[in-house]
């Protein structure tokens, strides 16, 4: 039985700042996690991805995030169990819980926060027949080294941040224009990467095929065309490397939906008007594993809620004692011997 003051469920952005959060507080951590590493989406994802809204950081490379928050944790000396899913959770008598593995791992603590990210993914997949027989040969659904993609002639579909942000990414690194297709003429990612993808245009540097889709796709072995359906315009294919169908991947919660937490829209309800707790007390929801009114699903976000979540996680874990949260710059910061 591995034994702790919080057990965190999901070792991604939030989860190692909540680490952090609780150390000052000189509360024990220990992160489970069905990843085989630290990081979560970040380093299973998109580690090579520029994030541009973390305070401090123009811009930072997803891994070096994880980097980054892994030697901030350090000196907490939290504990970790990779390469298991976090199954059941079972409350005890003096209201603790235990959680358990798919391996069997039991831990225990008084406190539980949930930081699961969106939980387990599957990337959304257009409906083409000859889909499966191009994918890992010329169609890819994520980008993990994106220096592999260079020189390559790429087409990316979406309307989101992730096909924005990597349209941006491959227009300013390759040669050749990047073919950036939507079926409609909004995006839903940020608006400066909205603007920024327009001046590319502008500059010859992205190819936009707005109201298209892709419908078809053509090659031997490897992939060499898709079909490009454009209203108004009739069929055309064009010849291509690599094509990035980014639609977002579909969260799945996994056992997590089993445990009787209030969930609502494959997302865990809590209450934000003090400390992100779920309906069971004692269990906490932070980062994109939550929602509540107003709710933004951002790194910078889920950090704020771990912050709040750890104070009260404290009450709870000593309920007799009385924290006065001091300044950084004034206590520092103590790590465990």
């Amino acid at each position: 039985m591995i034994k702790t003051d919080i057990i965190i469920i999901g070792a991604g952005p939030v989860g190692l700042f909540a680490i952090f959060e609780a150390g000052l507080m000189k509360l024990k951590c220990h992160l489970i996690d069905a990843i085989p590493q630290a990081g979560g989406q970040l380093t299973e994802i998109y580690p090579k991805k520029p994030i541009y809204d973390i305070p401090g950081y123009p811009t930072v490379l997803a891994g070096e995030l994880i980097d980054r928050l892994m030697e901030q944790a350090a000196p907490f000396k939290p504990g970790f169990t990779l390469g298991e899913r976090a199954d059941t959770i079972e409350k005890q008598e003096d209201d603790s819980f235990i959680v358990t593995t798919s391996e069997g791992t039991a831990h225990h603590a008084p406190v539980v926060m949930i930081a699961g990210g969106l939980g387990s993914f599957e990337p959304r997949k257009p409906k083409i027949d000859s889909l499966p027989r191009f994918e890992k040969n010329g169609v890819e659904y994520m980008v993990k080294e994106p220096e592999n993609f260079l020189g390559k002639k790429i087409f990316i579909s979406g309307g989101g941040d992730s096909a924005l942000d990597w349209a941006i990414y491959f227009a300013e690194k390759n040669v050749s224009p990047v073919g950036l297709i939507h079926r409609s003429d909004a995006f839903r990612a940020h608006k400066d990467s909205v603007e920024k993808v327009h001046q590319l245009e502008k500059e010859g540097k992205i190819e936009f095929y707005t109201h298209a889709e892709v419908v078809g796709l053509n090659g031997e072995n490897t992939l060499e065309s898709i079909e490009i359906k454009q209203k108004g315009k009739g069929n055309k294919t064009v010849a291509v490397d690599t094509w990035l169908p980014l639609f977002g991947l579909s969260p799945k919660l996994g056992p997590i939906g089993n445990w009787g937490l209030e969930i609502e829209k494959n997302a865990i309800k809590v209450d934000n008007t003090l400390d992100y707790q779920t309906n069971i007390p004692g269990v906490f929801a932070i980062g994109d594993v939550n929602t509540y009114p107003g709710k933004l699903k951002l790194i910078l976000c889920g950090f704020h809620e771990a912050t709040l979540a750890v104070q009260t996680a404290y009450k709870i874990i000593h309920p007799e004692k009385r924290f006065t949260l001091k300044y950084t710059t004034v206590q520092g910061v103590q790590g465990f011997d």
